[in-house]
């Protein structure tokens, strides 16, 4: 059998997978029963989802200096409150030296896990389907930089159909912002690149403001509209640069992004350019199937932009409300939509808070519930059901604060809808395992359920 078909037959047995999934949903619906779904909302529409309580939160991790093993690492945390390690750490497993370990993202068939480095840019790869509680590292890919034609700073792992497509941060040629985006099949071979238009080459999209930096960070997709976007930050010589330094360099100050991209999800062909000034970082997408709009927010101006079709059907971009002060620069970092579309968390790093905002009318988003998580505060996911949230804090190495109020977390909350609960946190400095930065969810029941007999037997035939 060749290759081709092999890689055929894996599609299938992917798109076989989520059909199950959607099947065993609508047939609880059929007789009165709800499905307790349990995933973060911010992953790819293209995977399966948790049914059920997660099992493990894993945490992607930067090595300290003088800490433990110094490693970059990926920390296993039992979250099942059944379970007897509820809120314990069960496994990590370190990859060698300290590659600046930033954001994760799963295969589409969740059976693994990629993972990104902002410095030496290196991808590794995790086994987390054979057993969960003790993921293995199957592949680390060296040579993003030069298969992707200068791409450097791989942040943005996404799972598209058979493949993952990859955001970058920075460029080879002067580590500043101008980037572009990567495509690799699941099994970590290169397939394509797509650069970010820019001013001087738009690469066949249209300039809507004033803007086209070519720059990147984030990347989220609505399947339906045929839409993918991504956002901008800055290059490596910023985020690599200490954020002291930084704030006080006005050339620096000068090297963010201010845009946002539309894209043709499936030919990857960019089509228009936003102004949305200020860094905008995290995009996450409505889950509404006639909800066709994306949040992100703005980490230097402190604002929630809107990205949205008009009535004409054209894309658009507008500023709906504040984060904090933006005066105070509070650094909006993650956000997390909510599977109903109905709030908005924004964590912001400065001040240590989580804020909700409610978005039922996504063009007035209105600010309901604020607390503060720890001296800094980075990363929030939030279940599917909406129940539970965990935090992480760290930003970027050389961005994290100094002295005590360098807290470095795993906290867990239950949410009632009025409060946070806190339900346990686990100091990644007492337990030397390094700064806590990004986490996804898994569980044991992804894994375990069968296919039906006649999706098997179409495989057994297809591989034939």
């Amino acid at each position: 059998m060749n290759m081709h078909a092999k890689k055929t037959i894996k599609l299938l047995n992917n798109a076989i997978t989520a059909f199950v999934f959607t099947a065993s949903v609508s047939a609880l619906g059929a007789i009165g029963m709800t499905p307790v779904q349990a995933d973060e909302t911010c992953q790819s529409p293209y995977m399966a989802k948790i049914v059920g309580q997660e099992d493990f939160v894993y945490v992607w991790t930067l090595g300290m200096e003088g800490l433990g093993d110094e490693q970059d690492k990926l920390v296993t945390v039992d979250v099942n409150p059944k379970s007897p390690n509820y809120g314990k750490v069960v496994s990590s497993l370190s990859v060698g030296g300290r590659n600046e370990a930033h954001h994760s993202g799963y295969t589409d068939d969740r059976q693994y896990l990629w993972a990104g480095a902002l410095d030496t840019n290196k991808l590794f790869i995790f086994d987390v389907h054979t057993d969960p509680a003790k993921p293995k590292l199957t592949k680390t890919i060296t040579d993003f930089v030069s298969k992707s034609g200068g791409v450097v700073g791989p942040h943005t792992t996404y799972a598209l159909p058979g493949r993952i497509i990859i955001t970058g941060l920075s460029n080879n040629k002067d580590h500043g912002g101008r980037t572009g985006i990567v495509e690799y099949t699941n099994e970590g071979d290169y397939i394509a690149t797509h650069w970010t238009p820019t001013d001087s080459n738009l690469e066949g999209a249209v300039k809507s403001g004033k803007y086209a930096d070519g720059y990147g960070y984030d990347l989220r997709v609505l399947p339906r509209r045929n839409l993918m976007l991504t956002s901008s930050f800055t290059g490596w010589s910023n985020y690599m640069m200490d954020f002291g330094k930084m704030l006080t360099d006005p050339e620096a100050m000068k090297r963010f992004g201010n845009t946002v991209v539309q894209w043709n999800l499936h030919t990857k062909q960019a089509k228009k350019v936003f102004d949305v000034p200020g860094a905008p970082l995290e995009i996450r997408c409505a889950w509404g199937e006639n909800h066709n709009y994306c949040f992100t927010s703005t980490a230097l101006t402190s604002k929630i932009w809107l990205i949205y079709e008009d009535k004409e059907g054209a894309w658009q971009a507008k500023a709906v409300a504040d984060v904090g002060e933006p005066s105070k620069i509070p650094l909006p970092v993650d956000i997390s939509i909510e599977s109903d579309d109905k709030l908005l968390w924004v964590n912001t790093f400065m001040d240590g808070k989580t804020r909700s905002f409610d978005i039922s009318d996504p063009f007035n988003p209105k600010q309901v519930f604020e607390q503060k998580v720890g001296a800094q505060v980075n990363m929030v996911s939030s279940s599917w059901d909406g129940k539970r949230l965990y935090y992480t804090s760290s930003l970027l190495a050389n961005w994290d604060k100094k002295g005590a109020d360098n807290e470095q977390f795993l906290k867990a909350y239950n949410w009632d809808g009025k409060q946070l609960k806190e339900q346990f946190a686990i100091d990644f400095i007492k337990e030397k395992l390094g700064r806590a930065h990004q986490m996804v969810l898994n569980a044991y029941s992804l894994y375990s359920a069968n296919k039906p007999a006649a999706a098997a037997n179409l495989l057994t035939k297809l591989e034939k």
